[in-house]
């Protein structure tokens, strides 16, 4: 232990040495382990929050979306096996999408129709888990009259609707619903608008109430027949291994089909909203740094007190040959140490509360407005590593001035009026 830790570490002790550290001392370690503590579980639940928000947009969502230059692809089997064939690529299928209105028992309502192969789109979309009547697998059931009775059919297409749009219609599963595409057909009385009826066959819930208002499902076949479409698709939803290297993978297929294509990934589609995420995320970092700040002024003060109490200890180490340099570090350590420890001790709890509340999640809410019942956690290392060197170079900042003022008090003046 070199000369001024071993000074550092004295000055931290009160003068019958009964404890480790002195009352002011306990108080400034405290104010940044709260500081630090508050920081953690803050930042770990926004980040809870972001995670389970990315995850339910990626279920109902694909990671990258590929469409052609000014029109439908018609060859798009051939260009799902040029996309499957990209480093990085899980998965890719066909979807038709159009704006469409909903007449049900309580009204009319707009909606996005999108017409999706059931059996491919399960390794693209996680629909399965987000039914909550209904399988995905009943867009395949035919709806012609059929003879036989072993033979599953019915007199409509089906359609999966989100659980808020049929509730705002009035309807459920095995409702009968009339949809209305505005893409109209030449009739000899002008154009008129597309109709036909489509029988609910499932309802799905993702939690998010803009999805959950405006989409349904129908199956791709039907939408080419009900739009008047030949064998085509809109554009193909890709699903990557890695969701970070969405965009570089989106590149890699650009490159693969050629400018007539492009792509869009997930962080583009949604960029807005995980921007105002990060920038609300960066605003509670910078508010809640301020308790640290505040902290700070502890030990400030504490030094300031030791300063005072010790300016004969000060002046007796200066005339033993103690440089100015070696006086500001021995103060400037007791500030690290106290900012060390108020650290160490924050993370700790700040662990600690983490932890049970994901154990034990005993903070409720409401899960119809927040679409999930308890705190979600998830502690990010770079969270921590910004929270460690924030909280040090704030104490070390703290230390400057009182441990300045030691290193220019005069032996001499000290020792005669201290």
């Amino acid at each position: 232990m070199n000369f001024e830790l071993f000074i550092s570490l004295k000055h931290l002790k009160t003068k019958r040495g009964k404890s480790l550290l002195s009352l002011l001392t306990v108080i400034s370690v405290a104010g940044v382990a709260v500081g630090v503590m508050t920081l953690v579980v803050v930042l770990a639940v926004m980040n809870g929050f972001q995670n389970d928000l990315r995850n339910k947009i990626l279920g109902i969502t694909s990671h990258i979306m590929v469409f052609r230059v000014g029109s439908t692809i018609d060859n798009y089997n051939t260009v799902i096996d040029k996309i499957e064939a990209v480093d990085g690529v899980k998965a890719a299928t066909p979807f038709i999408q159009t704006q469409v209105m909903i007449s049900g028992y309580r009204g009319v309502s707009g909606a996005i129709l999108r017409g999706i192969d059931p059996d491919t789109v399960s390794g693209v979309l996680n629909l399965t888990s987000i039914m909550k009547s209904g399988s995905l697998f009943d867009l395949k059931l035919k709806y012609k009259k059929t003879e036989s009775a072993k033979t599953t059919s019915y007199l409509y297409p089906p359609i999966i609707l989100g659980t808020e749009l049929a509730s705002n219609l009035g309807i459920s599963t095995g409702s009968i619903i009339n949809v209305i595409s505005p893409t109209g057909r030449l009739t000899p009385l002008g154009q008129a608008p597309r109709s036909e009826k489509f029988i609910v066959v499932g309802l799905f819930e993702s939690g998010l109430y803009n999805y959950d208002n405006s989409l349904a499902f129908i199956n791709l076949r039907s939408a080419q027949k009900f739009l008047g479409l030949p064998n085509v698709c809109n554009g193909i939803e890709v699903r990557v291994r890695d969701v970070y290297r969405a965009s570089e993978i989106a590149k890699n297929i650009h490159l693969e089909l050629g400018n007539e294509y492009f792509c869009r990934d997930w962080t583009q589609m949604n960029k807005n909203f995980f921007a105002a995420l990060k920038l609300e995320k960066t605003v509670m970092f910078i508010i809640l740094t301020l308790i640290i700040l505040v902290a700070s002024f502890n030990i400030i003060s504490t030094l300031i007190m030791v300063v005072m109490e010790k300016t004969r200890d000060i002046a007796i180490l200066k005339a033993m040959g103690a440089t100015n340099r070696m006086i500001m570090k021995i103060f400037v350590l007791e500030g690290v140490i106290i900012g060390a420890l108020g650290t160490v001790i924050g993370l700790f709890g700040g662990f600690t509360l983490c932890s049970l509340l994901k154990k034990y999640k005993f903070i409720q809410l409401p899960a119809d407005v927040y679409t999930i019942s308890t705190l979600p956690v998830k502690i990010e290392s770079l969270d921590v590593i910004l929270i460690t060197l924030a909280t040090m170079l704030i104490s070390l900042l703290a230390t400057l001035y009182p441990s300045w003022q030691a290193s220019r008090l005069n032996p001499s003046e000290a020792l005669r009026y201290g």
